[in-house]
């Protein structure tokens, strides 16, 4: 299976020089707990709710702060045409639950979910995926930034 048979196409896209604020309403809006950021039709980082949290308000920033103050910088991707399986191992490898979706211009077409996948009839596999990803520390690490 394709990513692009199981993706979330749905996608906002928030500005690094949106507000701390902005991004949270938009991530409340959309019941969602992760924004690509997008600098024009350049995919630039990506923001989470943890962001908000752990690198804004925990570091003393505050709501008026700027998206670009605590966005992730470093973008993991897929493309739209990869194999599910081989994305899934590779969200366990790098330890994300969502990897945002490109076509093969590298414009964002999507989002791809371990829940996504999981619905598909992937779980197996998304099982073995979250294993790794519950790993303690790793690239993505909140206490690392």
């Amino acid at each position: 299976m394709k990513v692009a048979d199981c993706m979330t196409r749905n996608v906002k896209m928030a500005s690094p020089q949106e507000s701390l604020r902005d991004a949270s309403r938009m991530m409340a809006e959309l019941d969602a707990g992760i924004l690509p950021v997008a600098d024009g039709d350049r995919l630039v980082g990506m923001i989470t709710d943890r962001d908000i949290c752990v690198r804004g308000i925990a570091l003393g920033k505050g709501p008026d702060a700027k998206v670009a103050d605590v966005m992730s910088r470093e973008v993991k991707y897929c493309f739209e045409d990869d194999d599910s399986d081989a994305v899934l191992r590779n969200m366990g490898d790098i330890q994300v639950r969502r990897l945002p979706v490109l076509n093969r211009d590298k414009r964002l077409i999507g989002i791809v979910s371990l829940a996504d996948l999981a619905s598909v009839g992937q779980t197996s596999r998304t099982g073995e995926a979250l294993g790794g990803i519950v790993r303690p520390g790793g690239e993505h690490s909140q206490s690392v930034h």
